[in-house]
């Protein structure tokens, strides 16, 4: 077949350890073959932000304000381990957190569902997207160790000095803790904005959940700004899509869930998603087997997999030891990614060869071969474990059928 070709660049970004050499596989087997790739490529891999002073991970996000699609491969985030295996210059930050930052983005995590490997809730029948606001909170709080009795007190003084609030917290009449966090309002409509552009871009049911009986001002605040640019700016676009917005307590939303068939968007604040996107994936089944895509509001799309580097597996790669890690999720990342850019640039052939690829892979899991990981999760005949290469094999010979 003749190769499709694509019109607008769509912003590549290299990985590290095992992820990196299963991206270039996918490349070669699945995508070069039978599509004339037009990417702007970034490198960030830890050596080359380690060059570039990390100033590779800013011109990436850069890049995708301006072309609005990237694929990013999984990288890594180094500790001190790290510093001193790569023979770093600084301990270089997350590149999910920089270009997070740099596009306001929202993260929403959604599971790969396959015929025979049931969620732990049973009656989850379709997936369940995640969409977290990775922002403030307790994750930019400030701590203090009480060490002994005293006064605690919130103060604002406004920008001119003046004092504007004091209220105590607690008198200490002993050693304790204390902490103070934070949002902000453009922050919060940002995630508003990200989470109900998502829902009509994917035709799903948002769900939003605080604690606003207890934080009367903090979710509060969260609820408010939800409904106001919900009635604003998007209620008529739900009627017509014929999708709601629901919102409740994060306690009844988590019964809700629980008993729900799923096939909706939860969104939730810093620390309940970090928390819940952990949950509904173990739930689904593996980590491996969840998307991610990083939505600002402004409509740029940012297409990753949801897992690591795949560490202990590029060691055993490096020892020249065969390896059987789970590719789906990084294909699922190309995959979405060259559905957004065949989306946005009327090409159809490009969005269409993106759900194919999507069909072949599924059909390889669901016709009994997979990796290793999901043979302990396989219920039903005993499954054909392979290694990575031949996992990617197989699902081009489905590909190759379909198109």
């Amino acid at each position: 077949m003749e190769k499709i070709k694509m019109t607008t660049p769509l912003v590549e970004m290299d990985g590290d350890e095992m992820t990196r050499i299963i991206w270039q596989m996918i490349k070669d087997d699945l995508l070069s073959p039978f599509v004339e790739l037009y990417c702007e490529y970034y490198d960030l891999g830890l050596p080359e932000r380690d060059k570039t002073a990390d100033q590779v991970t800013y011109d990436a996000a850069i890049a995708i304000k301006k072309y609005g699609v990237g694929v990013k491969c999984a990288t890594i985030t180094p500790n001190q381990q790290r510093m001193g295996e790569y023979n770093l210059h600084e301990m270089w930050k997350s590149p999910n957190g920089t270009i997070r930052a740099v596009l306001d983005g929202t993260v929403f995590r959604a599971p790969i569902l396959v015929d025979n490997i049931k969620p732990v809730v049973r009656n989850w029948t379709k997936p369940i997207t995640i969409a977290r606001h990775a922002y403030g909170d307790i994750y930019k709080g400030t701590e203090y160790r009480v060490p002994e009795k005293g006064r605690a007190e919130l103060v604002f003084t406004a920008e001119d000095g003046r004092e504007t609030f004091r209220e105590t917290i607690y008198d200490f009449e002993c050693p304790g803790v204390l902490q103070g966090q934070y949002n902000k309002d453009s922050s919060i409509r940002s995630f508003a904005n990200a989470c109900f552009q998502y829902a009509l871009d994917t035709k799903q049911d948002l769900w939003f959940a605080t604690k606003d009986t207890i934080s009367k001002k903090y979710d509060h605040t969260f609820k408010d700004l939800f409904a106001e640019i919900f009635e604003e700016s998007y209620r008529a676009k739900f009627e017509a899509a014929g999708i709601e917005y629901f919102y409740t307590l994060i306690d009844d939303a988590v019964a809700r869930v629980v008993r729900s068939e799923g096939g909706f968007i939860w969104a939730c604040k810093n620390y309940d998603g970090d928390v819940m996107s952990d949950m509904v994936s173990t739930a689904f089944g593996s980590l491996a087997m969840m998307t991610s895509v990083l939505v600002s509001p402004d409509g740029c799309y940012e297409y990753e997999a949801a897992h690591g580097t795949v560490t202990r597996h590029y060691y055993k790669h490096l020892k020249g030891e065969e390896t059987s890690t789970n590719a789906m999720a990084t294909i699922f990342a190309w995959s979405g990614a060259l559905r957004r850019r065949g989306e946005l640039d009327g090409n159809t052939a490009l969005a269409a060869f993106a759900d194919k690829l999507e069909q072949a892979s599924l059909q390889t899991i669901n016709e009994g071969t997979m990796t290793k990981d999901l043979a302990g999760l396989w219920e039903g005949s005993t499954p054909k474990v392979v290694n990575t290469g031949d996992f990617i094999k197989e699902i081009r010979t489905r590909l190759e059928k379909l198109l």
